[in-house]
């Protein structure tokens, strides 16, 4: 089933410095072909008149990869890892053919992350987007 977000909703969240993100890439490339690489998601499907969140740093603290074309990074955001909801706040690094930024939650949840140490400060700005 396909998922959309109705003209009155957004994404809320961080975006990465377009700079530090070129410097991100290069220092973990990209297992698959379609580099994402490019938000940690706060909330998705609220109205657009949501409050952005506010400025935090974050850190890189782990990396997911399932094999089969999800591979994501794990972030640290106000002390933890873990999202409002439960799951883990991430960013969506690569992608393989006919693979979704959205299934990094699941293979974070069922296959767990491996720790990257030392953590790696990312400067997260504050952003909403579709």
């Amino acid at each position: 089933m396909t998922q959309t977000i109705d003209s009155a909703e957004q994404v809320i969240g961080w975006k990465l410095d377009p700079d530090q993100r070129a410097e991100l890439l290069a220092r973990f490339p990209p297992r698959y072909a379609e580099a994402v690489a490019d938000h940690v998601t706060l909330h998705a499907h609220v109205s657009v008149d949501a409050p952005l969140p506010e400025t935090h740093d974050g850190e890189i603290v782990g990396r997911a990869d399932d094999g089969e074309g999800v591979e994501a990074m794990v972030v640290r955001i106000g002390g933890t890892t873990e999202r409002p909801d439960g799951s883990n706040w991430h960013i969506t690094w690569s992608l393989g053919a006919g693979r979704r930024a959205i299934e990094s939650n699941n293979v974070i949840a069922e296959q767990g992350w491996t720790a990257i140490e030392p953590p790696v400060p990312v400067a997260l700005e504050p952003a909403s987007f579709p």
